[in-house]
């Protein structure tokens, strides 16, 4: 059984780093190809640079200090507006929460989406006229708002959209200065924690109003949803019915009482003794010992087997529970076992944010920020296997990332093009 539960685990997780790692690789591509334009870097302005504008004629002191206003500010900015989705949501206004969020990708893909496309269009001179590229970028977006929020499409599609709506997001939040890049990674790895993590966190509230209400949450969202072999499905079954027959079972009471013969004790409790007396000094387990007693006071002889079958083989109630649970019970545990592992866009927006940033240096610090990233968002899988609620995604893989990053650029790299230029390493 745990053989197949890590099976199931495993197969689950892969259905999300192979996105996630796709993502990244596309931004990096696409920075890396853009970057490269005789057009001189140009910073946006957004919700995420509104109070400095990070100038190279700026001391460190000042970026540093703008940095972190940047940062503060966007963070209560999207604290404010997490906040308005959970009154709104409190207050069943999921219609218009829904429009909003296909509002949110027809901007992306159209807009941004659109700004991107040009600019590759412009860089690699593809031959394309006005006409064509607006019914390209027309098909584009609208069967993206289909392929997300329609419930025929196949999940293929869906997954490519939402691929491609983090790798638009993130392309964009590349543009940002240097310094505000970093804060805001920081700064967004701390909400995330206390925001899914905290009592009052707004997305720990968003959580459980739908958990309660048992539906999905109107927002982008990828979702894995692992095609399970059969023996991989029934192990995820049993791992998650395991606490709701821990419960259930109540009919069997194991009590530890004080012995003072061993011998007697473990023949007992081996069932090879029948007719024991009625104190309660010669046995180790009890099971209700007074459904169990004959007229004479004795013991029946088949406690001890009982007793010894219960304890060998705890999983038999579970398994017995489980066949007596009504339809309903059995459809709600397999819907729950399929749903598989849900990852946010935000995760694969800041993840490939990283990695895009790192590219602008040099490849060997984005090998060292994807392996970091990918170690942490596994860290956070295993740990959301062990604990059954949601955890945030964000804090172990940016720490890790900007962790690798630094490290890799102020020591790995002088060191490796020290050597490799005395001629040390090839």
């Amino acid at each position: 059984m745990e053989s197949s539960v890590l099976e199931c685990i495993g197969v689950e997780i892969i259905g999300v780093m192979s996105p996630v790692s796709i993502c990244m690789f596309l931004v990096v591509l696409l920075v890396y190809s853009l970057s490269t334009s005789s057009s001189p870097e140009t910073t946006i302005t957004t919700a995420a640079n509104l109070v400095y504008a990070e100038n190279p004629s700026d001391t460190t002191a000042q970026k540093l200090e703008g940095a972190v206003l940047n940062a503060v500010v966007f963070v209560i900015l999207i604290a404010i507006v997490t906040f308005l989705l959970v009154l709104l949501y409190y207050y069943n206004c999921t219609s218009f929460l829904r429009n909003y969020v296909r509002f949110s990708a027809f901007f992306v893909l159209a807009s941004m989406g659109g700004s991107i496309f040009l600019s590759l269009i412009q860089r690699f001179s593809i031959p394309l006229d006005s006409i064509t590229c607006f019914i390209l970028l027309f098909n584009f977006t609208i069967i993206g708002v289909l392929s997300i929020f329609a419930s025929a499409i196949p999940i293929i599609l869906r997954q490519c959209y939402m691929v491609c709506l983090g790798i638009i997001v993130a392309a964009w939040f590349t543009k940002l200065p240097e310094w505000t890049t970093w804060t805001l990674l920081v700064a967004l790895a701390v909400y995330d924690l206390v925001a899914v993590l905290a009592p009052g966190g707004p997305l720990k509230l968003l959580v459980d109003l739908a958990s309660s209400r048992n539906e999905e949450l109107p927002a982008l969202i990828y979702e894995a949803r692992p095609t399970v072999a059969p023996t991989g499905r029934a192990a995820a079954l049993g791992f998650l019915v395991a606490g709701v027959a821990e419960s259930e079972s109540s009919s069997i009471e194991l009590q530890v009482v004080p012995t003072e013969n061993h011998s007697n004790s473990n023949t007992h409790a081996a069932g090879s003794g029948g007719g024991g007396g009625g104190g309660g000094g010669d046995s180790v387990a009890v099971v209700r010992v007074d459904d169990f007693l004959n007229d004479e006071g004795e013991r029946s002889p088949l406690v001890g087997n009982a007793i010894r079958h219960e304890e060998r083989s705890p999983l038999v109630e579970v398994m017995r529970n489980e066949r007596e649970m009504g339809t309903m019970r059995r459809e709600e545990v397999e819907e729950v076992a399929e749903r598989g592992i849900k990852l946010g866009l935000g995760d694969f927006v800041f993840y490939s944010v990283l990695v895009g940033r790192a590219a602008m240096y040099d490849l060997m610090t984005v090998y060292a920020c994807y392996l970091a990233i990918i170690s942490g968002l596994g860290c956070t899988l295993i740990l959301l296997s062990v604990c059954r609620h949601a955890l945030p995604a964000l804090p172990i893989s940016i720490a890790l990332g900007v962790l690798f990053y630094f490290l890799t650029r102020l020591l790995m790299e002088p060191f490796i093009v020290g050597t490799a230029t005395n001629l040390m390493m090839f």
